[in-house]
């Protein structure tokens, strides 16, 4: 074997050992980060319900209808499995509150924004 062969072959392994090391490693920060992402949802979930006591605006079922009218309208031919609240951001009066939501599909996660007016729930483009 000539000495071209076995640098090619060690160097060939050292690539292998360094993809699956980060295969490895992505996969445990996956699994870390899962229990801070529910518990990010139980926090907005309780903002919710502080923004809807001091608040009638924050009406979780309609706010749902204008993200769902949304992904129809922006992404039409995806099917979404779950819709989460993410961010609940209650200011003064109406005109800046922002709510975030995720919805997930089959093909990945996809950001919703709504924004309040006197008008009432509006969604911006989907992220």
């Amino acid at each position: 074997m000539t000495t071209l062969a076995i640098v090619l072959i060690i160097l060939a392994a050292v690539v292998l050992l360094a993809f699956i090391g980060g295969l490895l490693g992505a996969r445990r920060r996956e699994m870390v980060q899962a229990p801070d992402y529910e518990r990010h949802l139980r926090e907005a979930d309780h903002a919710l319900e502080q923004a809807r006591a001091s608040d009638r605006g924050w009406d979780r079922a309609m706010m749902e209808e204008v993200v769902r009218d949304a992904l129809a309208r922006d992404r039409p031919n995806v099917a979404f499995d779950r819709l989460e609240l993410v961010l609940v951001d209650d200011r003064p009066g109406v005109e800046e509150d922002r709510a975030h939501f995720e919805a997930t599909s089959s093909e990945g996660r996809v950001l919703v924004v709504l924004a309040r007016g006197e008008a009432g729930w509006i969604a911006e483009p989907v992220v």
